[in-house]
């Protein structure tokens, strides 16, 4: 036969060659404070994904104030219209800029919330 004492082989690991030397299986070494520090890490990652989502669902709450923007500056823009026609083009063209102004707010407020998501 081929197996001497040198040669013994690990009873849990049937594929190893007999010409290889193993000793007898013993259990891995592992710091004291392995497993704690695996789940310290998934917690904290757990707890650093709730915080994305937390921010990034924050910053987008500006975006209703730019819908409330934009709804009040078209409002206004008919109330105007309506009490004096003569002025159609100026007051169209001030709620234009109202509305770029309010819209610009809105996507600021968006671009905040993907960069918390995806930059962080």
């Amino acid at each position: 036969g081929g197996g001497g004492a040198a040669h013994r082989l690990c009873p849990h690991d049937p594929v190893s060659p007999p010409h290889v030397h193993m000793s007898p299986c013993a259990p891995p070494q592992v710091r004291p404070g392995a497993c704690r520090a695996v789940a310290t890490s998934a917690a904290r990652r757990d707890i650093d994904t709730a915080a994305k989502f937390i921010g990034a669902g924050a910053a987008t709450v500006g975006v209703a104030g730019s819908g409330a923007g934009i709804g009040t500056v078209f409002g206004s823009l008919i109330i105007g219209y309506a009490r004096n026609p003569s002025l159609k083009q100026q007051l169209f063209s001030y709620a234009i800029l109202g509305f770029a102004l309010s819209e610009a707010m809105g996507l600021f407020c968006l671009m905040v919330a993907f960069l918390i998501l995806f930059a962080m």
